[in-house]
C-alpha cells in the first residue's frame, strides 16, 4: 500500500496543493470536452460536421494553457503568450462559425447553438484569466467576453436572445475566472508560506550565532583593549626599567586568564541546552506548525546537568528534523526511566531512553546521516549513550537517544 500512496504521501504540503489544483484544471478540461460534444451530439449535421474538430482542440488547448499558466504563476518559465493567444483565436473561430451557420438558417431551434458559445467563452475566459496577473484585468474578462458574443449576435437573432447569449457568458466566464484566478493566488500563497518557513528556520540558526558573537564580542572586545593598553604601558616602564612594569605585566595575565574563564562560560552556554525548556519549546513551535504534540516524561525525576544537555540537544535537532524534512500531523516525544529488570538489555540497568516520534517521514530511502545526527551522537557518546534514527514503517519515523543507567547515578526522585 506504501507504494501505491507514495507518490502523493512524500510530497511536500505545497507539492500537494499543486497538483490537487493542476489536476482540477485537467478535469474542468474534460467537463468542457463533454460538455460541447453533447451539444454537438444534439446540432444539426452541418453544424457538427464544421466544428467537430475546433471543438475537440479547444479543451486540449485551454488544458495545455493552464498548465503553462500554472508554471508562470510559479515562477518557473515565461507568461504563455502563444498559448493564450491561440485558446482566444480559436473562441473567436468557434463562435464566429456558429453565428455564420445561424445566420444561414443551418443551425436549427436546438440549444445546442447557445450551450456551445456559453461553454466555449466561459472555459476560455477562465483559463485565459490565470494568464493575467492583475485583478482588475481579471475582472474586465468576463465583461468583454459578454460584450463580444452579445453584440455579434444581436446582428442575426432578437435583441432578447442576444442578451441571454450575453447573459449567460457574464455568469458563467465570472464564475470560472474567480475560480481559476483563486485557485492560482492559493498555489502562489502556499509556496510563499513553504518558504518564508524555511527562511525562518535559517533565520533563526543566523540569530543564534550572531548571538553567540555579540556575546564573544562583549566579553573580549573590553578585556582585549585593556590587555593591550596594559602592556603598552608594561612596554614604557619596563624601557625605564621601572618595577612596575613586572606588576602590570601581572594585571596582563590576570585579565587573560579572566578572558579564558569569561570565553569557557560563554562555550558553555551556547552548548547547553535546558531539558525542560527544550521540551516545552519542542510542543510550541509543533503546535503552531499545525502537529498535535504529545510530550510524555516520568513526573518527578531531575537530571544532572549534563545529561539534561545531551538530551535536551537531542530535542532541539528533532524538533528542527520533523519542521524541515517531513510533513507530519502528530508528533510524540516520550521520556522513560525504567526500573531495574525492565525492557531491554539497553533499559535492564535502569538506563533513560527518549523517543521522538512522528508520522511524517518520506517513503523514499533516507540519505546520508547529516551533520546534526553526527552532532548528537558526540554529545551522546560522551555519556556512553548511543543514538538510533530511522523509519518504522507506515510513514512513522523515530529518533531514540538511550543513556545506561551507569550514567544517571545524580538521578534523584522527589518525594
Amino acid at each position: 500500500m506504501s507504494r501505491l500512496t507514495g507518490w502523493w504521501r512524500n510530497r511536500s504540503s505545497a507539492a500537494k496543493v499543486e497538483l490537487y489544483t493542476r489536476w482540477s484544471f485537467h478535469f474542468f478540461m474534460a467537463i468542457e470536452a463533454l460538455a460541447l460534444l453533447g451539444a454537438l451530439g444534439t446540432a444539426p449535421g452541418p453544424v457538427a460536421a464544421v466544428l467537430v474538430l475546433p471543438v475537440l482542440a479547444h479543451p486540449v488547448l485551454c488544458g495545455l494553457l493552464s498548465s503553462r499558466a500554472l508554471d508562470w504563476v510559479l515562477g518557473h518559465r515565461e507568461r504563455p503568450a502563444r498559448q493564450a493567444s491561440a485558446v482566444a483565436a480559436l473562441t473567436v473561430v468557434i463562435v464566429a462559425a456558429l453565428l455564420a451557420l445561424q445566420a444561414a438558417g443551418q443551425t436549427g431551434d436546438g440549444n445546442a447553438t447557445p450551450m456551445i458559445v456559453v461553454n466555449t467563452v466561459a472555459f476560455a475566459v477562465g483559463v485565459l484569466s490565470l494568464a493575467l496577473a492583475k485583478v482588475r484585468h481579471m475582472v474586465l474578462l468576463p465583461v468583454a467576453a459578454a460584450v463580444l458574443a452579445g453584440l455579434p449576435t444581436a446582428a442575426v437573432r432578437p435583441p432578447a436572445e442576444a442578451a441571454g447569449y450575453a447573459a449567460g457568458v457574464f455568469v458563467t466566464s465570472l464564475l470560472l475566472t474567480f475560480t481559476c484566478g483563486f485557485s492560482a493566488w492559493l498555489l502562489k500563497t502556499v509556496y510563499e508560506l513553504d518558504r518564508a518557513r524555511e527562511l525562518q528556520a535559517q533565520l533563526a540558526v543566523a540569530e543564534e550565532r550572531l548571538r553567540f558573537g555579540r556575546d564573544l564580542h562583549d566579553v573580549m572586545g573590553r578585556n582585549l583593549a585593556v590587555i593591550a593598553l596594559k602592556s603598552e604601558l608594561a612596554v614604557q616602564l619596563a624601557r625605564r626599567e621601572r618595577p612596575e612594569a613586572v606588576d602590570q605585566m601581572i594585571e596582563v595575565q590576570r585579565i587573560a586568564r579572566e578572558s579564558q574563564r569569561e570565553v569557557r562560560d560563554v562555550v558553555r552556554g551556547y552548548r547547553e541546552a535546558d531539558l525542560g525548556v527544550e521540551l516545552e519549546g519542542a510542543r510550541g513551535v509543533l503546535a503552531a506548525a499545525g502537529m498535535d504534540c504529545r510530550v510524555e516524561v516520568e513526573a518527578g525525576r531531575v537530571l544532572r546537568p549534563e545529561v539534561q544537555s545531551a538530551l535536551g540537544w537531542v530535542v532541539r535537532e528533532a524538533t528542527t528534523n520533523v519542521l524541515r524534512h517531513g510533513d507530519a500531523r502528530s508528533c510524540v516525544i516520550r521520556l522513560t526511566v525504567p526500573a531495574e529488570g525492565e525492557g531491554g538489555a539497553a533499559a535492564g540497568d535502569g538506563g533513560l531512553t527518549l523517543d521522538v516520534e512522528n508520522d511524517g517521514a518520506p517513503d523514499a530511502p533516507a540519505g546520508p546521516p547529516g551533520s546534526g545526527l553526527a552532532g548528537l551522537r558526540e554529545r551522546l557518546a560522551a555519556l556512553d549513550g548511543t543514538l538510533e534514527a530511522g523509519p518504522l514503517g507506515d510513514g512513522r519515523f523515530r529518533l531514540r537517544a538511550r543513556i545506561p543507567g551507569r550514567q544517571l547515578r545524580g538521578l534523584e526522585v522527589r518525594a
